[in-house]
């Protein structure tokens, strides 16, 4: 997903970028991207996939991902953020004011005294990571009248201060003010924690729906081979009647067979078509007009003999504990409660401040004299340089130190409080989170050793269905049981075939399953977050 504005850049005043980003005309669409990559796995008008390939593109163009992707942006911008209280900045302020008021007195210089007063004031303040607050003010003003007693006509004064605040208990040193940067990196790790498992999840899903797909084409398979069957027990009945060999009532068996079998071929070609339609999801082969209606090969074999490595319970509930992210993220949750704790005991101390300002002031402007034989007055001519020339002559120093400590800080209290009681609850949950992961893994293995148990039965079952239907195929050549018995142990055949089939897809199931619960299926899939 691109967007115009997609980096969350704070330029520095001054600069391209911050011209342009400040008073340009921002494009603030957001343009969705459309899925990558699947034409590269269109072979002879076919989509081919392997599961590793698959799940290639479905890191890649799946929509839900994507989305949880995109929710790791807030955190980051959340560090970015933590950091503006460190930005500097400038204040700066003109005015002119031009006032005609009526005199009543004559020691107001003029019969109607005309005033223009043009001030002028810019500051700068900054926060630096000690806690240091720094101020630095500079005035300018300009003041006109028509008054014959002002000494100065136009008269400029000028004035420059710089102060800083330091704290000496609360808030004081590099580590408790940049806590909240510190923090919102904390809770970003977190989130990138929380993405893995979530992506996790997301790529069980996905997983299974490949493998869904395989199991509903196996099972077209065994049903195409039941429909066979049946289509050639109907036909052999259907001549043994019009030769007059068996009874017309023998007929109806073969013709519900018949169309059993049908039917449940056609329950399958419909959920074959269901299970391809959301495989096409997974990758977002729905979106793509070229690719959408191709047909889907996947290349994965799900009648693959299962892994016999013993699985070690105890190794993997170890191994569960050390990479689970949802277990990792709640630990990485308590070194965040660690630092709202100290955050929390800062505002419990009581606020100290030393302070200190320097100030200096000049005056400058057109001067006017008495002269003393014909007591007119002598303008001196003179401007801003004059009171800048100044500054160094009239100083003036301050320093102070504040302290603010109330008897009772009932509200700093309740918030240290709540802070301790959220880890303790991160605690706790960590420790169930542990229960529950040492469980998981536990029953996914027994899960797995299920299913692995069942495919070997499956196929012991299969083989003495098939041993079956051959002899009672020869047994009813010969006459000696009549089409019931043939028909039975040709379903029976159907259904250990079908066992076999979701025996297997279900053992894959599994193997997914332990991975998850252990943790390092991205580790084993080679997918890696970016």
């Amino acid at each position: 997903m691109n967007a115009a504005i997609s980096e969350p850049t704070a330029p520095w005043i001054g600069t391209g970028n911050w011209w342009r980003k400040t008073f340009a005309a921002n494009d603030t669409s957001v343009i969705v991207d459309g899925p990558v990559r699947l034409k590269d796995f269109v072979v002879d008008g076919k989509l081919t996939l392997s599961l590793k390939n698959y799940l290639d593109l479905v890191v890649a163009n799946n929509t839900d991902i994507a989305v949880q992707r995109l929710t790791l942006e807030t955190p980051k911008n959340a560090i970015q953020r933590a950091f503006g209280v460190f930005d500097p900045i400038i204040n700066s302020s003109f005015s002119a004011t031009r006032a005609k008021t009526p005199s009543t007195s004559t020691l107001q210089g003029a019969n109607i005294l005309n005033q223009l007063d043009q001030p002028f004031q810019a500051s700068y303040q900054q926060l630096f990571a000690p806690g240091t607050q720094v101020n630095s003010t500079i005035n300018m003003s300009k003041t006109s009248t028509n008054s014959s007693f002002n000494q100065y006509n136009p008269a400029l004064t000028t004035s420059w201060s710089s102060s800083f605040t330091q704290p000496l208990l609360r808030n004081r040193g590099i580590y408790i003010n940049r806590l909240p940067i510190t923090i919102a990196r904390a809770q970003r790790k977190t989130q990138e924690l929380s993405l893995e498992s979530t992506l996790q999840t997301l790529l069980v899903n996905a997983e299974n729906a490949y493998w869904d797909v395989i199991s509903a084409r196996e099972r077209l398979k065994v049903q195409e081979q039941a429909l066979f069957l049946a289509d050639q027990a109907l036909k052999r009945s259907q001549k043994e009647v019009e030769l007059g060999a068996t009874s017309p009532l023998e007929i109806f068996q073969p013709q519900q067979n018949y169309a059993t079998a049908e039917i449940n071929l056609t329950q399958v070609k419909f959920q074959l078509q269901i299970a391809e339609d959301a495989l096409r999801r997974q990758i977002s082969v729905d979106l793509d007009p070229d690719v959408r209606k191709l047909p889907i090969v996947l290349t994965e074999q799900s009648m693959a003999a299962a892994d016999e490595a013993p699985l070690d319970s105890d190794a993997l509930v170890g191994m569960a504990l050390q990479k689970r992210p949802d277990l990792i993220s709640l630990r990485q949750t308590l070194d965040v409660n660690d630092l709202q704790i100290q955050s929390a005991l800062n505002l419990l101390k009581p606020n100290l401040s030393l302070g200190g300002r320097y100030s200096t002031t000049g005056r400058g402007g057109t001067a006017f004299a008495t002269d003393p034989v014909t007591g007119g007055r002598i303008p001196i001519p003179g401007g801003i340089t004059d009171a800048f020339g100044q500054y160094f002559d009239y100083n003036t120093f301050a320093f102070s130190l504040t302290f603010n400590f109330p008897l009772r800080d009932r509200a700093a209290s309740a918030n240290l409080a709540d802070t301790v009681v959220s880890k303790k609850l991160t605690a706790l949950r960590q420790r169930s989170l542990e229960q529950s992961v040492r469980q998981d893994v536990l029953t996914a293995v027994n899960q797995l050793e299920s299913s692995r148990a069942s495919v070997k039965l499956a196929q012991v079952a299969l083989d003495f269905a098939q041993k079956r239907a051959d002899a009672d195929q020869k047994r009813y050549d010969l006459g000696v049981i009549t089409i019931f018995f043939l028909l039975a142990s040709q379903n029976d055949l159907t259904q250990a075939q079908s066992t076999l089939v979701n025996s297997t897809v279900n053992y894959r199931r599994n193997v997914l399953n332990l991975q998850q619960r252990v943790g390092n299926l991205l580790e084993v899939k080679g997918i890696v977050m970016q």
